[in-house]
């Protein structure tokens, strides 16, 4: 019996040390996804047409095999430490700083594993410092683009000004957070790096507003907290690449859309240059042209922000109404609690994408009432999901002391029950963002969304989609746009759901 339960035993005990590393997870999902996608850019490096190839697609395709393969051998170097010593070993750490260069050819996945491996011990403020950076640094490589074409915009030159200056205040931070992060007290000169790192969140990188509250939590309890809910949820999120490349993309398409008023040039989006109509992608038009000689890349660029503040907007406009009309119903119950929901009900049984057709058909086309009419129907789910918490919360007993004490109704609900139901609607949250992003699209795409000459990605693509067979990339990059971008959120949502989760402490 011993002999046939040993092999299971040890099978279970590599696997277990296998799965405890977050360097091995990730270092395995950033080889398999930069393989994928060096074949993916060796397909397209083909001119099927005329026989050739194509040079830039070529070397990018090569940049990804190298540096995939160079990520599999140390993955199966960090293997090798594991199973033999317990812990990977400071030389195969060291290896980090090579796969670091592969964020010369833009290969997100390696440089994030490889981020990760150079340091042992990975405080939750190292790892937003990290993300902060290469937000950074990200939205300065895209917006230099604009440099191959005909003209900028006029602040063009300040933008990327403020962009660099950023990138030295966060790379600063970077270095003196990977110094002190192991100590339990910051110096009181850290206000000062939490201040400038406030001060560069204005370009709309969320990392680093997240670090900047990370850093300011820590200098106010002085070592006598262990740490605060913030580093918990991003020491949980960090487990999970899908998570943390999804939060990232966000973060980096929320940036660049800030950043693009004084980057891009809106007349690039907008304006007609009929001697340009349906120009393959290159260095001036690195995503081609329309049919009107409109540059894709600047549209794209400028949709993201439509995309963007619809998708959230409509998300937090219920969040908040379905949130307070929940909270009432669960709270006070019976004839209040029969009123508001059904009430919701006889919404509910709207078909949403109809309400929304019925309302902009009513009002006329516009982004307000395009956030109006996705707004409406979402409000009973998140109604019925606050009302679920909030009944489930009121029979805790830290509820029931402060009744005991006499708090009153109020108190007890915005001070105890609310604060405590909110982390499934964050996560619902999250998760229905994508659906209005796929709801703007369509709407837009079907000429009942937002005015038909703005740069949103629905309207993108359903001009594109007129030569789907003759020019392909006029419908193939907004599509893929509105997938990164939804996929994103779902995967925040479901990384979210798990470091919000009590029971996977």
């Amino acid at each position: 019996m011993n002999k046939l339960t040993a092999p299971s035993l040890s099978n279970q005990a590599i696997h277990f040390r296998l799965a405890s590393s977050p360097e091995y997870s990730q270092s395995s999902f950033a080889g398999i996804v930069s393989l994928s996608l060096a074949a993916v850019l060796f397909l397209a490096g083909f001119d099927w047409a005329q026989g050739g190839v194509k040079p830039v697609w070529m070397t990018a395709a090569a940049a990804y095999l190298l540096f995939g393969l160079l990520q599999l051998g140390v993955k199966s170097l960090i293997r090798r430490d594991l199973l033999d010593q317990g812990e990977i070993r400071a030389t195969t750490r060291r290896l980090g700083w090579v796969l670091l260069l592969s964020l010369l050819s833009a290969n997100l996945f390696a440089a994030t594993a490889a981020y990760q491996l150079i340091k042992r011990h990975k405080s939750p403020a190292y790892i937003l410092a990290g993300y902060t950076l290469l937000v950074t640094v990200f939205v300065f490589a895209v917006s230099s683009l604009n440099m191959f074409k005909p003209y900028v915009a006029d602040t063009f030159l300040a933008g990327m000004g403020l962009l660099l200056l950023a990138a030295a205040v966060q790379l600063v931070s970077l270095m003196l957070i990977a110094r002190y992060s192991d100590a339990r007290i910051l110096p009181l000169w850290m206000w000062g790096v939490a201040v400038a790192l406030l001060a560069t969140a204005a370009t709309g990188n969320l990392f680093a507003l997240f670090l900047a509250v990370l850093l300011v939590s820590r200098l106010r309890d002085k070592g006598h907290t262990s740490g605060s809910k913030l580093s918990d949820i991003v020491a949980k999120l960090s487990r999970s690449s899908t998570s943390m490349l999804g939060l990232f993309f966000v973060g980096f398409l929320l940036s660049l859309a800030v950043c693009s008023y004084l980057t891009f040039d809106y007349g690039m989006a907008i304006e007609n240059n009929y001697s340009n109509i349906l120009h393959a992608p290159s260095l001036m038009y690195p995503l081609g042209t329309d049919n009107f000689g409109r540059d894709l890349f600047s549209r794209i660029v400028f949709g993201a922000r439509i995309s963007l503040s619809v998708g959230l907007l409509s998300t937090l406009i219920p969040f908040v109404a379905g949130g307070i009309l929940g909270a009432v119903s669960g709270y006070y119950g019976r004839s209040t609690d029969n009123l508001i929901m059904r009430a919701l009900d006889i919404l509910y049984a709207i078909p949403g994408i109809l309400l929304a057709i019925a309302i902009i058909a009513a009002f006329g086309a516009s982004t307000g009432n395009l956030i109006l009419a996705l707004s409406v129907g979402a409000i009973p789910t998140y109604a019925r999901t606050m009302r679920a918490n909030v009944l489930m919360v009121s029979t805790l007993e830290y509820v029931q002391a402060a009744r005991a004490f006499g708090s009153g109704d109020l108190a007890i609900l915005f001070k105890h029950i609310i604060p405590n139901s909110m982390a499934p609607m964050i996560v619902k949250g999250t998760l229905t963002i994508g659906t209005a992003v796929i709801s703007t699209s369509s709407l837009s795409f079907l000429g009942l969304g937002v005015e038909p000459h703005i740069p949103e990605w629905g309207n993108i693509l359903k001009v594109g989609s007129a030569y789907l067979e003759t020019h392909s990339f006029t419908a193939i990059y907004p599509g893929l746009a509105i997938i990164a971008l939804v996929l994103s959120f779902n995967f925040l949502g479901d990384g979210l759901r798990d470091a919000l989760d009590p029971k996977l402490d």
